[in-house]
């Protein structure tokens, strides 16, 4: 798989941009804030749906405009897509595939699978459990793009029952609840036990299946390491369910539905007196572990990079071992890296069909790649300073 063509147009600090992407490695190389990591921020918007940079749409739009949109031309095993997205402030985004509109955006998913690699990506180690979580409902859904509508419903049930929670429960507290409240909340119960068994049985899934990947990953990072590991982390699912190496079930949906459902009438009590829901996949961890100690908090600064890079490394052959290459983008990564860790990452690279670097200098980029240089520059002044690659025409003005 790779992307042939990328257009922008209002997208961050790109004013317009069209252009043709060969197979094999490209570099966008440029001084910060010259707008390389928007391209490589856009194709992974177009994967994803979402930033690896910053929580809402809101910022991806260009200052000044209404809407932004990103399109790309994705070549897979010979037949080519045309996917556009059109991200609009104040109103829902648009999408279309092969210049049709679709009824919703996610359904231009698994279209164009790509794996980023970015500073930020330390967080899947140090940060908060919701880092992790995104980590595995991404790579989940690039496998199975229909658990975006699960992933939605999901989330829509959950704000719809926390609502109901605190209301319930301050009726409860006041002693003026009814007993139709709580038959809505069984009701509510219901829904988030359905979709919430599917979206945990696809990563409990997806689990089993990376966890020798990114066994092999990380050893291949840091062979003188402890060994890494992964696993699912639960406070109600039984032990059995929580390690990589049990095999996934016809029946584990309808399994995880019932746990579901017994967990949430035990816990009914503390959140009508808390006002949250207690129990769900919103609320599990991806447990990370170096030897028999937690990455988070034991691993020294070099580990815990290449924890971070032996996950990405290992979703990127996980998803090739299935399919076609996604496309593999590097947002300025190399430079954050020891020897070691530039070569294993470069070794992958050098095996994928496309990869898109950022770079401030050609030097942060191992020559035997062998990566074509785009260089990207900016004009204008302050806020309305717009990029452009270096030998195109620059801009005149603000778009």
């Amino acid at each position: 798989m790779y992307v042939r063509a990328l257009t922008l147009r209002d997208f961050r600090s790109w004013d317009q941009a069209e252009l043709e992407l060969p197979p094999g490695r490209t570099v966008f190389l440029g001084a910060n804030g010259n707008g390389k990591t928007n391209l490589v921020e856009a194709l992974g918007y177009l994967s994803t749906l979402g930033s690896h940079r910053v929580s809402t749409d809101a910022p991806l739009i260009r200052m000044g405009a209404q809407r932004a949109r990103v399109g790309a031309t994705v070549v897979n095993t010979g037949r080519e897509l045309r996917i556009d997205i059109e991200l609009n402030q104040g109103s829902a985004n648009r999408a279309q595939i092969n210049r049709s509109p679709v009824r919703r955006p996610r359904e231009i998913l698994g279209i164009l699978q790509t794996v980023l690699f970015a500073p930020e990506d330390l967080a899947l180690v140090r940060g908060d459990p919701s880092e992790r979580r995104r980590f595995l409902d991404e790579l989940c859904t690039a496998r199975l793009p229909r658990l975006a509508g699960v992933r939605s419903d999901y989330d829509r049930v959950l704000r719809q029952r926390s609502a109901l929670l605190k209301t319930a429960g301050r009726q409860a507290r006041s002693r003026t609840g009814s007993a139709a409240e709580l038959s809505t909340l069984d009701v509510w119960d219901g829904h988030l036990a359905a979709h919430g068994a599917e979206l945990l049985a696809q990563r409990l899934r997806l689990v089993h299946d990376l966890s020798p990947f990114l066994e092999q990953s990380y050893r291949s990072i840091a062979p003188e390491s402890r060994t890494a590991a992964i696993g699912y982390r639960s406070a109600y699912l039984p032990p059995e369910f929580l390690t990589p190496e049990r095999e996934p079930a016809a029946d584990d949906v309808a399994v995880l539905e019932a746990i579901l459902l017994r967990e949430l009438a035990a816990a009914r009590g503390r959140e009508l007196e808390r006002g949250v829901c207690l129990v769900g996949p919103h609320r599990d961890d991806l447990d990370l572990m170096l030897g028999s100690a937690p990455a988070k908090g034991f691993a020294s600064h070099g580990e815990s990079w290449s924890f971070a890079l032996a996950l990405r490394l290992g979703a990127f052959e996980l998803l090739r071992s299935v399919g076609t290459d996604p496309v593999l983008l590097l947002d300025d990564v190399f430079a954050e890296l020891d020897r070691r860790r530039r070569a294993a990452l470069a070794a992958v690279a050098a095996t994928a069909e496309q990869v898109l670097i950022t770079a401030a200098v050609p030097e942060d980029v191992p020559p035997e790649l062998e990566a074509h240089p785009l260089r990207v520059e900016t004009a204008g002044e302050a806020d309305e300073r717009t990029s452009y690659i270096e030998g195109r025409p620059a801009p005149t003005t603000a778009g």
